[in-house]
């Protein structure tokens, strides 16, 4: 005998409507793949310490003159956050005092290897989104936007 309920699989008109459909497939908003991973991801600290690491395993210390304008107490949540994820893994080395260093899992350099598109995009088009910004807060100052 199931313990399952006659009515599990069903979904109520209203949960219809939150439905996110991708690539054929429906999630509820709370299992929804896209948002999960990328409202981890989606932070600049996140793809920049990604990149920052993409060449060669980083300390701590070199990390944060890789992004000079990142707090330390950013910087530490940021890697904390992406070690919990599976992109980085943290070694510790047995010296004194103990050196700490950080490296893309596999994981993290495939999602690398989709980023550095990403990132040559915002470079190519930087100049454009700036003019279409500055044109955008001018109509919305002058009263027209």
């Amino acid at each position: 005998m199931s313990n399952r309920s006659k009515t599990e699989g069903v979904v109520s008109p209203a949960a219809a409507e939150r439905m996110i459909v991708i690539n054929g497939c429906s999630f509820s908003a709370e299992n929804c793949p896209v948002r999960d991973v990328l409202g981890n991801l989606a932070g600049k600290w996140n793809t920049l310490i990604v990149q920052a690491l993409a060449e060669t395993p980083m300390r701590f210390s070199a990390l944060r003159r890789a992004i000079p304008d990142i707090s330390q107490r950013m910087l530490t949540q940021t890697l904390r956050d992406l070690e919990r994820d599976g992109y980085l893994e943290r070694t510790v080395y047995p010296t004194k005092p103990p050196s700490v260093d950080y490296r893309l899992t596999a994981l993290g350099q495939s999602f690398n290897a989709v980023l550095e598109p990403l990132v040559a995009w915002s470079a190519t088009n930087h100049a454009a989104i700036r003019g279409a910004r500055e044109r955008f807060d001018s109509a919305d100052a002058s009263g027209l936007g």
